[in-house]
């Protein structure tokens, strides 16, 4: 297999998955704004949407979405836990939790990243931020982890997307719940591989 990412992108959660996963891949870097790999290639006969991430398959099929990426990776490896079973009740929540990242904080954290945002239009997205933060902070209560004491894709889709609060000064620490829970993503071996792989620490 093969990982198109873009260092600290949300692409970072399929490479930590692959490597909790302990599955065999490559990877290379886009730079999302010519859309070449870091070969010089067309990212768009890859991807024709021009995002990341990206998993070219050994039978050279292409699958994109991260949610979607990542379980199928889980699904690879049953044993590792990434993913409760196909069909389960968890595997639903699982899914929740990764369309809420997705459609609710991932979404509002790329209109930060987009640089014609005015400041007050920024500020209605921290706060909306803040909002969402609150939500998370709340139902994750207790539990080391979003689905209770195992580790599993949908917590290193949010790892990735709390790590971009430092880029526009939103302060974790104001959700002690989170900090905690990003603190020990962040020491688990997968993502501390993963983060260096891409010149992130």
């Amino acid at each position: 297999m093969k990982l198109y990412l873009t260092p600290g992108a949300c692409s970072l959660s399929p490479h930590i998955a692959l490597r909790e996963a302990g599955l065999k891949f490559d990877f290379e870097q886009v730079d999302l704004a010519t859309k070449l790999t870091k070969s010089g290639a067309d990212y768009r006969k890859v991807n024709p949407k021009g995002a990341v991430p990206a998993l070219q398959l050994d039978n050279g099929q292409i699958l994109t979405e991260g949610p979607a990426v990542v379980q199928y990776i889980a699904d690879q490896k049953p044993d590792s836990k990434l993913a409760p079973a196909a069909g389960s009740f968890d595997r639903y929540r699982l899914q929740e939790w990764l369309n809420y990242t997705a459609s609710e904080l991932h979404k509002r954290f790329g209109q930060l990243f987009n640089p014609a945002i005015t400041e007050d239009q920024k500020k209605a997205t921290i706060a909306g931020i803040g909002t969402e933060l609150d939500y998370v902070n709340k139902s994750l209560g207790s539990k080391q982890y979003l689905l209770g004491d195992t580790f599993t894709v949908a917590d290193g889709y949010l790892f990735v997307v709390l790590s971009w609060t430092k880029y526009f000064g939103i302060d974790l620490g104001r959700w002690s719940g989170l900090k905690a829970f990003s603190d020990r993503i962040a020491a688990r071996p997968s993502v501390k591989a993963a983060m260096q792989a891409e010149g992130l620490s």
